[in-house]
């Protein structure tokens, strides 16, 4: 069982600037809060019943308590409380106040219509783990567990994913759906693990699931606003060939999407090498989230079955990704279609090759440790 270093994410606010940070439950947002921000402030945890029942009958206790002595505050699942935002309005344009709000869910504020503070707090996200942030990963366990800190270092991962499934995502997801139909919400959420990495196709998926294609489509907008997954789009500029316009769909963790899909990954299965493109495309969107946030990731397929997982920036990198442990030829096909017809700057296959090498037509193939160890040190210059 590996262990956890210290965290990516870093927040550093000038005085009299605020911000939000975001972020899945059970993600390490309070245990970063309390270990690793840099600052001395009082926190107002609104998990905490008695806390959460003082400022839902009287936000305005936030105000009045307020002191220019401790001037930033941090409060913690603001989103329970959504009247609290006018209170850090008034604060932060009277008073000169200072706060770092967090959240998992910016769902019930925008539906609640409530203060999302107008521009006045810039906008963080914490991912689940990545791999620079952990010791002696093994990537086999990792597929099962998944990166969710408490998961991950878990004895029992499969009973923690039973818990956060059962108690997280079927009922407190399916009160943000704003439904009744718990059995109904509980397959969807298997349905769309099963296609998890595929094309999003509504109308499937709402016949597996028992529920209208309208519905279905709520359904993933809810994921989609609870940060428990992210839609990937294509890249749409037209050369010679017709190219397949529809996004696809990924859960936020590869052990949430495998236990959903009741995958179970073993090097050299046909699980593994799904469960393998999430993995890495996971990191991917953990360096756009802490290092790189105005990248653009999208995938590339064309309508003859031609596609690469990957995209970065304007055809900055192409990435493949791959669990074989023997990249041969035929699986470069879709890299060389595409160099083919853009100017891609660097070509890459993330695989399971123990060794570095580079083809003659200048396609690097890379063992998945080297690739991250490169993303992460910027070598890609993206």
């Amino acid at each position: 069982m590996g262990k956890i270093n210290k965290r990516l994410l870093s927040i550093d606010l000038p005085a009299n600037r605020s911000a939000f940070l975001w972020g899945p439950r059970k993600v390490g947002k309070t245990y970063w809060l309390t270990h690793c921000l840099q600052k001395n402030a009082p926190v107002i945890d609104l998990l905490k019943t008695d806390i959460f029942a003082e400022y839902v009958s009287r936000p305005y206790l936030l105000r009045e308590r307020w002191q220019a002595s401790h001037p930033f505050t941090i409060i913690d699942e603001i989103q329970k409380v959504p009247a609290l935002l006018d209170e850090v309005h008034w604060l932060i344009e009277n008073k000169g106040a200072s706060f770092l709000l967090t959240g998992s869910s910016a769902r019930k504020l925008r539906r609640g219509h409530a203060n999302l503070l107008g521009g006045r707090a810039w906008r963080y996200q914490m991912t689940p783990l990545t791999t620079q942030e952990v010791i002696g990963l093994d990537l086999a366990e990792a597929m099962i567990s998944g990166m969710l800190p408490p998961h991950y270092l878990s004895p029992d991962p499969l009973q923690d994913l039973r818990a956060y499934v059962a108690d997280y995502l079927r009922e407190e997801i399916a009160a943000e759906a704003v439904t009744n139909n718990v059995p109904a919400f509980s397959e969807f959420l298997r349905v769309a693990a099963m296609t998890n990495s595929e094309l999003l196709n509504f109308t499937n998926v709402a016949r597996e699931t028992g529920v209208s294609a309208k519905v279905v489509r709520r359904y993933f907008e809810i994921l989609e606003d609870t940060l428990l997954g992210f839609r990937l789009r294509p890249w749409r500029k037209r050369q010679n060939r017709r190219l397949i316009q529809t996004e696809k769909f990924y859960f936020f963790d590869v052990g949430v999407a495998n236990y959903l899909a009741r995958r179970r990954p073993i090097p050299g299965n046909s699980d593994f090498g799904k469960s393998f493109e999430h993995f890495i495309l996971l990191e991917l969107m953990a360096y756009k989230a802490y290092r790189n946030p105005e990248l653009d990731i999208r995938y590339w397929r064309t309508a003859t079955g031609h596609e690469v997982d990957v995209i970065l920036g304007e055809m900055d990198v192409a990435i493949e990704i791959k669990s074989s442990s023997r990249v041969h030829s035929g699986l470069m096909r879709s890299l060389r279609s595409l160099k083919s017809e853009y100017t891609v700057r660097k070509s890459v296959i993330v695989c399971t090759e123990t060794e570095p090498r580079c083809t003659e037509d200048d396609i690097h193939i890379l063992p998945w440790r080297d690739f991250i160890d490169m993303l992460w040190a910027d070598a890609f210059e993206i």
